[in-house]
């Protein structure tokens, strides 16, 4: 597809990268000729210096035959009437990122009156990723597939686990597992595991199944299946505030420190049902006083990255609550990935994962791609695909066993008429199945390239 993307900021410059990664035509728009220049030297993109809310420099970008155009600038107001102007110019699909609080109710109009394709505010979206891993404590992460129906859900493994010191085959013939472990990161290395890799203390596996077997699976483990009753948050900025409303309609008693009095007032006025505490939730006292060691759950939100991991490592001395830190600063993931901060969430990549998931939709539905759903982890190491078998593919009517397939890949789960299959190797995938992989190879197109053709 042919993208303009306005804004290289952090989102932007993902944006740039994971979509020229995946072959469409990306053109760039920003006012730092700095930023451009860097972005064009190292991708295989071009690059525009300029305002994107200009006419004539969204012509020059090829607006007129563009079929998306993203806009991620600073400016929510820059961000909408981009995408108005390119609406109006060259009638393609337009994203506009809107981050300000005062836009809140009213995205679903300004989206339908502008003819947007798609309006996402990272704040909120990191409160709603935050909201459902409260509701699975046990969980560092929720993938969905197959329209719900199947689960890719990462957690950590403990040294008194029932999996640490032991073989997958072991684990599997003594405790008949309902769910699929189909993925392991182990430090910096990330594996696909066969029967006979062995599981750590610190490990995070990334299993695989239903919903109902997901939670059959956690209590075998002996971890929480049920959500947490209460949460304290540190922070009570617009990210507090979302979540916040999302814990008080499920019923979970919540907690805010904020230390700025005129917030404080604004916040207990909007959330009538919440504690507000006007207090410093840095300050480790204020913490214990407020009875942070019987939380269930800790989620620290300040806008200070260093500050946000020490708290998350002290609450892990004085409690057993499920702990969300938010990170803006890329550089800090390989620190993160060595210390026990509990679950971490970027604003900017789930920013950049919802959109580039509009996109992968947006090209399935243009072309003749099998793809339905795809997920790209552990900084785009492995992916997790959703394939759509249509008639006469080379998969189909095989036994798995005898399928010559590439060495990193896994077939994790068959959805078959709404049936959640984990496969073995008499299975057989059918056309009209979706089929979910999890592969270590990058760029897979269509469900024929798991197979080794050398072989």
């Amino acid at each position: 597809m042919q993208i303009i993307i306005v804004g290289c900021g952090n989102v932007g410059r993902t944006l740039t990268e994971a979509l020229s990664k995946e072959g469409h035509n990306i053109t760039v728009i920003e006012e730092d000729s700095d930023v451009v220049k860097k972005v064009v030297n190292r991708l295989d993109v071009m690059g525009i210096v300029g305002n994107g809310v200009s006419f004539s420099i969204l012509k020059d970008a090829g607006i007129e035959t563009a079929d998306l155009m993203i806009a991620v600038t600073d400016s929510d107001e820059r961000n909408l009437l981009s995408c108005l102007i390119a609406r109006k110019a060259g009638k393609c699909n337009t994203i506009a990122r809107v981050r300000g609080h005062e836009y809140a109710k009213e995205i679903g109009f300004i989206k339908d009156e502008l003819g947007l394709s798609m309006v996402i505010n990272p704040e909120y979206a990191l409160a709603s990723e935050a909201a459902r891993l409260l509701k699975f404590p046990s969980a560092n992460k929720i993938e969905t597939f197959a329209k719900g129906k199947a689960e890719l859900v990462r957690m950590t493994v403990s040294e008194d686990s029932k999996l640490c010191n032991r073989s997958l085959k072991d684990i599997n013939k003594e405790m008949n597992l309902p769910v699929l472990i189909g993925m392991v990161k182990r430090g910096e290395d990330v594996f696909i595991p066969d029967g006979s890799f062995i599981l750590h203390d610190k490990d995070e596996i990334s299993v695989i199944g239903t919903p109902r077997k997901m939670i059959a699976f956690f209590r075998m483990m002996g971890k929480p299946t049920a959500g947490v009753h209460s949460a304290t948050i540190v922070g009570g900025g617009q990210t507090c505030f979302y979540l916040a409303q999302m814990l008080l309609s499920y019923g979970i008693n919540v907690k805010i420190f904020e230390n700025d009095p005129a917030r404080c007032d604004e916040l207990a006025a909007a959330l009538p049902e919440a504690v507000v505490i006007e207090a410093d939730g840095t300050d480790r006292n204020e913490l214990l006083e407020e009875n942070l060691a019987g939380t269930e759950s800790f989620v620290v939100l300040t806008g200070v990255d260093e500050e946000n991991i020490m708290l998350s490592l002290y609450a892990a001395t004085v409690t057993r609550a499920k702990r969300i830190i938010r990170v803006h600063r890329p550089g800090y993931n390989e620190l993160i990935g060595t210390l026990d901060v509990g679950s971490v969430l970027n604003p900017r990549n789930i920013t950049a994962e919802k959109i580039l998931q509009y996109v992968r939709g947006m090209t399935n539905s243009l072309g003749s791609q099998q793809i339905e759903s795809l997920y790209r982890m552990y900084g785009e190491r492995v992916e997790a695909i959703e394939f759509v078998i249509p008639a006469g593919s080379p998969v189909t009517g095989i036994p798995l066993a005898e399928l010559k397939i590439k060495k990193g890949v896994l077939i994790a789960c068959i959805n078959h008429e709404g049936d959640i299959i984990m496969p073995t190797g008499s299975s057989r995938i059918q056309a009209g199945d979706s089929v979910i992989i999890l592969t270590t190879h990058m760029g897979f197109d269509e469900i024929e390239d798991i197979l080794d053709r050398a072989q």
